[in-house]
């Protein structure tokens, strides 16, 4: 007579930095087996978890920050990285004559700083930072009319 018995084993994945959603892990001949049937193979595949201040999109990461309009003329931002570091970004301001204004939608690219490419070791995506800059509800006249002044001053 024929009886079956349960057998387990531990098999490890080593998942690699990068790995996209869908990565497929094999085992073959691991699975479950049947009477007159070759072992099945084992097959799991990767997924992600959704992050607290990183989207993935393909090989880069996109983040978006929120800045008042003093901080989009010209502030460093602190954002932590995936591996643990801290990424000082200058952001508006710049030790440039005229420096690039921050406004709403704005996108800042940060080349190698996005997820490692698994196929090539040493190399990463970009990490996309977009700017949302809230705006007060109210100001003062006095302060309205010093801010309309210099931007028209500046314009011309």
């Amino acid at each position: 007579m024929w009886r079956m018995k349960t057998e387990s084993e531990v098999l490890s994945i080593e998942v690699k930095p990068g790995w996209k959603k869908g990565t497929k892990i094999t085992f073959p001949g691991k699975g479950n087996q049947q009477w007159n049937q070759l072992p099945a193979d084992l097959v799991f595949a990767i997924d992600e978890r959704p992050h607290h201040m990183y989207r993935r999109d393909g090989k880069d990461l996109v983040t978006d920050v929120r800045l008042t309009p003093a901080e989009a003329l010209g502030t460093v931002i602190v954002l932590p990285t995936l591996d643990g570091r801290e990424l000082a970004v200058d952001v508006g301001g710049g030790q440039e004559e005229e420096a690039p204004m921050v406004c709403p939608g704005y996108e800042l690219v940060v080349p190698m700083e996005g997820m490692p490419i698994a196929r090539e070791p040493g190399r990463r995506g970009s990490l996309k930072i977009r700017f949302d800059v809230i705006f007060p509800d109210r100001l003062k006249r006095d302060a309205c009319l010093q801010i309309k002044r210099i931007l028209e001053a500046d314009a011309a």
